[in-house]
């Protein structure tokens, strides 16, 4: 290792522990063990440019360890990503700091996902090298490689003791998906001690037998060995690479390496100034960095500056002899607003309906309508495409020998599948959706969150979404999914009634800027509604009213608001007067002005029923405490759907009866 090698590296472990110590809180020990790895890499193998870091060809770096987030503003700093200062460094962990605890996408330039909860990342890096080799297949012309680069993420043992990561890379290697490079922090430490208490696998053999190319560095200080390494990666055309890179957790402070309270808190003033002495720093000041190492980082800079201009270059002569990509390149790349307009202003999109119909099948024909509309829309389920109909005709399938499919089989994996749809949208230029049974969105739960706290709009498809399932029984009927999702802060969730509303779903979700949605979906047919309309845009609307003001809401989504219709028919014959409200989405009816939400649910009719074939939980906001619901309050049963519906109370008798107790 040269000396500002050797004093580079020596840098990023420095500030890193100094920004630890200042806050009193933080990781070391993924810093200071995979500083020369992080690097080796981003000095001397990734395209990347801290001048233009949206750049559409850069290669893109996760750091799935997200809790050595002190490693990755290291190197956004030196690198001169987004003017983050020292006095950013000295902010770490600080409330409003541009340095948070862990990375957060869209919070600090540079940073490309939302990583934290281990083995997430890897799942997001398979899904930029699906993205990636997707529109490669769409875009590159002989002689033009527009577009063309490697995704690479770095994790330990943690990330790869969490199922997510199995899952995911099992996929990686069926789908052969060679320009992505895995970066494994071997340090056999985890918060508990070392890894034998709980770990004791041949990582290799298993990452070998999903289909990876396996290397390995012995020693994780040595760069040229893990350049070797990284470049050996990129010459395997056939496989997804796994880089082994044996490091001692906390290296270089003589009190911590290798041990587990190197790990998750700061070393201590003295063990900080242990860690100076180790390294013979030049200095005892914190955050101090040698002139020379930042123009050395600077000059690097420049160079890669030089890759995107090259690439600027090339990309404007492939516009000129390709107009037609150019065009094409645009719509990938933005045009939502385009898009909603074409959408509203097509009567086709919102037609009702002449027959009774499953909203499962009506979102089908939905995407069947949007993938004509939406070229760079791909998707796909986990393993039950034909049961939530969500497979695109003609649009081929994503595989190891044909990139340019649009439908991707996931496999029995909705955990991965998750991470993977949002790795898809986070690497730009597609719309993303993904599928399952509605009871396994516990399985894409910790996934969707990251959805919503990214602000990415991949789009969750989720069917079977009641105890109209029916015979499979309480395994296969969701009861408190549907609380689960409502209850995430900028996450959409609508359950529709019929087509109209069923397209207000898919539109909601395809021009949505930086909120994810579901669509909750019925196996079951459902009878188109008289009066539902793109109000459903609003969350909620008065979808069947009465003369003058109403004495009694019903309130209800889904196939129950034909219930709550059938009830108000009984009860108006006995003279009372009755609103329908259809609400599909809670989330987007709160995001409505107060004046909206009193025309829709004035405060003076305190009689209200809401109705769903789900649990209670949160209708309360509606009924208040002059109301009722008609819910679910245990499991469902295996049977006939309409047996379950009677034996539940989901009648409209039942109803009827409920709405005159009040």
């Amino acid at each position: 290792m040269n000396t500002i090698s050797n004093m580079s590296v020596n840098a990023i472990r420095v500030l890193s522990a100094d920004a630890i110590q200042k806050a009193n809180s933080g990781h070391p020990g993924l810093p200071l063990g995979c500083a020369a790895t992080a690097y080796e890499l981003w000095m001397n193998h990734m395209n990347h440019n801290p001048a233009d870091p949206d750049w559409a060809n850069r290669d893109r770096f996760i750091l799935s360890g997200g809790h050595g987030s002190a490693l990755l503003y290291s190197l956004l700093h030196l690198f001169g990503y987004g003017n983050l200062s020292k006095d950013d460094l000295a902010q770490f962990r600080q409330f409003g700091s541009r340095t948070p605890g862990h990375p957060e996408y869209g919070h600090t330039v540079g940073i490309e996902a939302t990583t934290g909860p281990l083995g997430a990342g890897m799942g997001m890096a398979v899904g930029m090298a699906i993205a990636e080799a997707h529109l490669a297949s769409v875009f590159n012309k002989e002689n033009y490689a527009v577009v063309d680069h490697y995704t690479y993420v770095l994790g330990g043992d943690g990330c790869m003791m969490e199922g997510i990561s199995s899952e995911a890379f099992s996929l990686a290697g069926t789908l052969g998906l060679s320009k992505l490079i895995v970066l494994y922090d071997s340090n056999k430490i985890s918060i508990e001690g070392d890894t034998d208490i709980a770990f004791t696998e041949n990582v290799q053999k298993r990452m070998e037998a999903f289909g990876f190319q396996i290397l390995t560095v012995e020693d994780g200080n040595n760069l040229e060995a893990i350049g070797r390494a990284i470049e050996e990666a990129k010459a395997d055309t056939e496989h997804p690479s796994f880089i082994t890179i044996k490091t001692q957790i906390g290296y270089g402070c003589p009190a911590k390496q290798g041990k587990a309270s190197a790990h998750g808190e700061p070393l201590g003033i003295e063990n900080v100034e242990a860690l100076r002495e180790n390294l013979n720093w030049p200095s005892k000041e914190p955050f101090f960095v040698p002139q020379e190492v930042y123009e050395h980082f600077s000059g690097a800079a420049q160079e890669k500056a030089e890759v995107e201009a090259a690439w600027n270059v090339m990309f404007t002569a492939y516009c000129e002899e390709y107009p037609e990509m150019e065009s094409l390149w645009n719509c990938y790349f933005g045009r939502n607003e385009e898009l909603a307009k074409e959408l509203w202003e097509d009567d086709s999109f919102w037609s009702a309906g002449e027959k009774a119909d499953a909203t499962r099948n009506l979102s089908g024909k939905v995407i069947n309508y949007l993938k004509d509309k939406i070229p760079n829309l791909i998707g796909g389920s986990a393993d039950l495409a034909p049961s939530t109909k969500t497979a695109m005709s003609g649009a081929g399938d994503f595989s190891k020998t044909d990139r340019s499919g649009r439908n991707m089989h996931f496999g029995v994996r909705e955990l991965a599948m998750a991470a993977i749809g949002n790795g898809m949208m986070l690497h730009g230029g597609l719309k993303a959706y993904v599928a399952t049974f509605f009871v396994f969105s516990d399985y894409t739960k910790p996934m969707a969150r990251l959805s919503a706290l990214m602000g990415v709009p991949l789009t969750f498809v989720f069917t079977h979404d009641s105890i109209g399932v029916g015979e499979d029984g309480p395994t296969h009927e969701p009861v408190e999914q549907m609380a689960m999702l409502r209850s995430m802060p900028n996450f959409h969730v609508f359950r529709p009634c019929d087509a109209v509303e069923t397209a207000a779903a898919w539109y909601s979700a395809v021009v949505s800027e930086k909120t994810p949605t579901a669509l909750v979906l019925s196996r079951q047919n459902l009878t188109p509604m008289a009066g539902s309309s793109r109000e459903a845009l609003k969350g909620a609307y008065v979808l069947d009213d009465c003369d003058g003001s109403p004495e009694l809401i019903l309130i209800a989504s889904g196939s129950e608001v034909e219930l709550a219709v059938k009830a108000k028919a009984i009860l108006a014959e006995e003279g009372k007067k009755v609103r329908v409200v259809s609400m599909p989405s809670m989330d987007v009816f709160e995001e409505q002005s107060a004046e909206y939400k009193e025309s829709v649910l004035p405060r003076a009719v305190r009689k209200r029923v809401a109705v769903e074939a789900l649990g209670s939980f949160g209708w309360d906001r509606y009924v208040g405490f002059d109301g009722a619901t008609v819910t679910m309050s245990s499991f469902g049963a295996s049977g006939p759907a309409s047996e379950l519906f009677k034996h539940f109370g989901f009648t409209a008798e039942h109803v009827a009866e409920v709405a005159r107790s009040l």
